[in-house]
């Protein structure tokens, strides 16, 4: 439980005037979280980063800490830190509010960690669609250059540090970290198997920790203020607060600084977050995490947007989008569009995904245009079940999780809204009238 009041820590300077610059961040306190981990020794700002309880905020919520300590210093090659700035998840739009209003934040948390780490090059890549931010943090990247916080020395300190923006193509698959190393490398962003993990063998062969932009972006308010006020502020395994994406049908959608203890209910319903849902409408059903997060019913909304608390429902908190469907909403219609997602972003490199994520999208399809037949649920079941078992969350039978996310969607959606699947077959059309989405479509 929080022992210390909520107040915004990522979201404090969004709005203000010039945000985006040094000078407006330095006002804020800026840099001056750096300036107090350049006095300690490395190994002690890894402890406190640690201590903090920060958790990945790209998804997986792994310790940040424990992620840092992975690295071998005794290890003679080059160490990378690369910014995993590719947020391709549906669902999800906070890093690039980040990178366009507080960019500074997101340098002066790589400045940290890449000291800590003894990191002399950071690779920040981007989704390729993020032109405005790209250009906002290559600003600030030049403002810290002549600053020097970046370059030849690390704010006065005799450490060099280059930082380089490289933006991508616009793959989602290049948003699982190994992917994203290889993109880096000039290859095709398949992911690696795993082991050897990044931390020993990443980038160039070399031991690489990869970071999400809001995990970085938290790092520096953990020196800044203290690993133990930075802990206070959310649970006993989560420190900090977080920022949760809300869209769908809600009255005010956008992006929320939100303390970890806040439910579901609380940020859809309270008027300083979602203010509720239309007028006649009531919600069918959520998406906790981003589009791969397993969906829960309207009577699951009353536990913590926390890491450990969502778990306990079979789910993942994920990377913080939450997508609220009314009761007009067609489920089939909804798992099409998902499915038709990841079965677009497959690298292909496996076999469950690459054949089983057309094959999803084929059947609901089928089912949504009235053409469904007895059987259809339980091959589609089956179908989602061959590429990734559920429950529980992580049996997938492909190299990286993309498989997971494609078939966890299609699990939960069958678990809680089979029957409305049923009569779309049963009916021979779509129970929620109008012309289903994508029938004009040549995307099968």
């Amino acid at each position: 439980m929080a022992t210390t009041a909520f107040e915004p820590v990522i979201s404090t300077g969004w709005g203000q005037p010039q945000s985006w610059t040094m000078d407006s961040y330095k006002k804020r306190g800026g840099y001056k979280g750096l300036e107090k981990a350049l006095e300690l020794t490395q190994a002690q700002i890894i402890d406190e980063v640690k201590k903090s309880n920060l958790r990945g905020r790209g998804g997986a919520g792994f310790p940040t800490g424990l992620k840092w300590s992975f690295v071998p210093q005794n290890n003679p090659k080059p160490k990378y830190l690369a910014v995993n700035g590719d947020e391709s998840e549906p669902g999800t739009f906070k890093d690039r509010n980040i990178l366009t209003h507080d960019p500074h934040m997101l340098l002066e948390g790589i400045a940290i960690a890449s000291y800590s780490l003894n990191v002399h090059t950071c690779y920040v890549y981007l989704r390729g669609e993020f032109k405005f931010p790209a250009e906002r943090l290559q600003a600030a990247i030049q403002e810290a250059y002549a600053a020097g916080i970046f370059g030849k020395t690390l704010l006065g300190k005799d450490y060099a540090l280059d930082v380089y923006l490289v933006r991508g193509a616009g793959a989602y698959i290049c948003g699982e970290e190994t992917a994203l190393l290889e993109s880096l490398e000039g290859k095709k962003g398949w992911p690696r198997l795993k082991p050897p993990f990044p931390a020993v063998v990443g980038l160039f062969g070399c031991p690489t920790v990869v970071n999400n932009v809001e995990t970085l972006a938290s790092v520096p308010h953990v020196f800044t203020r203290g690993a133990a006020w930075y802990a206070g502020l959310g649970t006993d395994k989560s420190g900090g607060t977080r920022l949760i994406c809300l869209s769908g049908t809600v009255n005010r959608p956008g992006v929320y600084e939100v303390p970890l203890e806040t439910t579901f209910s609380q940020l859809i319903f309270e008027d300083k977050y979602g203010r509720g849902l239309p007028a006649g409408r009531k919600i069918k059903a959520i998406v906790p995490g981003g589009s791969s997060a397993p969906i829960l019913s309207p009577d699951e909304l009353d536990i913590a947007m926390e890491f450990e608390a969502v778990k306990v429902k079979q789910t993942m908190a994920g990377s913080g989008g939450v997508i609220v469907m009314d009761d007009t909403t067609c489920m089939v219609r909804c798992l099409w569009r998902i499915a038709r997602f990841y079965a677009e972003e497959s690298c292909g490199q496996c076999t469950p995904c690459r054949e089983g994520t057309p094959w999803q999208t084929r059947i609901l399809r089928k089912i949504e245009e009235g053409r469904g037949e007895p059987g259809d649920v339980d091959q589609l079941y089956n179908v989602a079940s061959s590429i990734a078992p559920y429950p529980p969350i992580g049996l997938g039978n492909t190299i990286c999780a993309l498989g997971d996310a494609a078939a966890l969607p299609t699990h939960s959606f069958l678990m809680r809204f089979r029957d409305e699947f049923e009569a779309h077959i049963r009916e021979h059309r779509c129970p929620f009238g109008d012309k289903p989405w994508g029938a004009l479509g040549d995307w099968s």
